[in-house]
């Protein structure tokens, strides 16, 4: 039986449908660079042939621990679904002569990179100015119109954006930002191998959307997400999954697939994913493109990752259009043929629709809670009427404890401030978007009210905290 070294670090898909799809193809060892979410530590033991966890020492050198690993146990595939994993990941694969994402890995990662690369082929994207330092900061928010997005360049889940209203904001944006990350870096989310990726900023004019312009019912995001895979260098897109809006500033609350895009619509945003997908020159790897919407027809290239969505858009994927896009990921880097779409599916072949809402304290309106309030699954899942034919779950992998206060969200942390991830399967896309309505606006109301005592529960911000992680941006 062929062997698969899986990297796992923090984000990506719940690592428990990634280790069942893969063990499911190939005998798997897991390498693992971040602790297992405790709902899968078991399950891994009886999934995985060997489970190896490197000591903070091995894991400051990652691709000779990586080829290395991969040695011992003869791997014939390495692949990682953790978006701070993926340049380690590629440059192992390079050095064993495996199929992987190859030297553009980090084209997809670094997003000053990313966006050179883009406008020099000419591709649609927002103005921007990489930044590394504080005078950068200045200097850029001098020369772009105001206001504009502060990213972190190696950031995921919308950590670290801030937006910048007037240049006399840089200095405290700079300061949040950094201060942000390095909180980030404590909880795991932050980038394993390029060891100055902490110091890398891109300030980004704010484009502006209309979903209405693409969508004929209200309650569409602005920005929709490419799902695909690069296979020996071709690109081969699956499906277009949509959003809800975003929470200020950019922070992703929820994912429905499929889009209810007209096909011709589909098809101009496929196209754009395949032009931006072809400048990085990927190899072997999957893909999660995003693109925000405007008038007139127009779009902005947001971001490209090297490997498929995080959160629950690989099982949303699965549930939709019978896809199993881990199992077929692992099987082509083993070289065995796959039977991928000929084209990018879409509403007409879902069955069903299904969609991940991301539990922050914040309002329909993007409003805080008025009040502090207990994450309680159960209660929520009781208490909220659903669509016929509904059904929600939870994601525990991804989820505080039943009895956790939520946290306080927080602009500048994104996901690092969700108390829970959830699941909802439904007929159709439109009945998910009403659901999902229905329960931003019911859970301050319906969660139990924080205690005294609960309001000493660790935070997913706090370092102590094993924190989930979303996905939104690449992620």
């Amino acid at each position: 039986m062929s062997a698969v070294l899986l990297v796992h670090a923090k984000g990506g898909p719940p690592l428990g449908h990634v280790l069942s799809r893969s063990a499911a193809r190939a005998e798997v060892h897991l390498l693992a660079l971040s602790a297992l979410p405790p709902a899968v530590a078991a399950s891994a033991s009886t999934l995985c042939a060997s489970v190896v966890t490197p000591t903070e020492a091995e894991r400051s050198d990652l691709v000779p621990l990586i080829v290395a690993r991969a040695e011992a146990v003869g791997a014939d595939a390495v692949l990682t679904f953790s978006e701070y994993a993926v340049v380690a990941v590629a440059e192992a694969c390079a050095a064993l002569g495996l199929a992987g994402a190859g030297d553009a890995a980090a084209l997809a990662r670094d997003k000053r990179r990313m966006r050179r690369t883009w406008q020099s082929y000419g591709l649609p994207q927002p103005a921007f100015h990489p930044v590394t330092t504080r005078a950068d900061l200045r200097e850029a928010a001098a020369a772009l119109p105001v206001p504009m997005l502060l990213k972190a360049a190696w950031s995921a889940g919308s950590t670290a954006h801030q937006i910048i209203a007037s240049p006399e904001e840089a200095d405290a944006a700079w300061r949040r930002s950094r201060e942000t990350m390095a909180e980030s870096a404590q909880l795991g989310f932050a980038e394993l191998h390029v060891a100055e990726a902490d110091a890398h900023y891109v300030v980004e004019e704010i484009v502006t959307g209309e979903a209405s312009a693409w969508f004929d019912e209200p309650g569409w995001g602005d920005y929709v997400s490419v799902e695909g895979v690069v296979t020996d260098g071709v690109f081969r897109p699956v499906c277009v999954s949509g959003r809800m809006p975003t929470v200020e500033p950019f922070t992703e609350r929820a994912s429905l697939t499929p889009a209810l895009l007209p096909t011709d619509l589909q098809g101009r945003v496929v196209g754009l994913a395949r032009e931006a997908v072809e400048a990085l020159g990927l190899r072997d790897c999957g893909t999660h493109t995003e693109i925000k919407l405007g008038t007139d027809g127009r779009m902005w290239l947001i971001e490209t990752a090297a490997r498929l969505g995080g959160a629950m858009t690989v099982p949303q994927i699965e549930e939709v259009f019978g896809l199993d896009l881990v199992g077929m990921l692992v099987d082509h880097l083993l070289g065995r043929p796959v039977d991928w779409p000929e084209r990018a599916l879409g509403p007409g072949e879902a069955r069903g629709a299904a969609g991940s809402l991301v539990v922050l304290a914040v309002d329909g309106r993007g409003e805080a809670w008025r009040d502090r309030r207990v994450w309680d699954f159960p209660v929520v899942s009781e208490a909220v009427a659903l669509s016929e034919g509904s059904t929600l779950s939870v994601v525990p992998e991804s989820s505080l404890p039943d009895g956790s206060t939520v946290p306080v969200y927080d602009p500048v942390g994104g996901a690092n401030t969700m108390a829970a991830l959830c699941l909802l399967s439904a007929p159709d896309a439109r009945t998910v978007l009403r659901d999902f309505t229905a329960l931003v606006d019911a859970l301050p109301t319906v969660l139990p009210p924080v205690t005294a005592p609960s309001l000493s529960t660790p935070s997913p911000s706090a370092p102590s905290q094993s924190a989930p992680q979303f996905e939104g941006a690449p992620a």
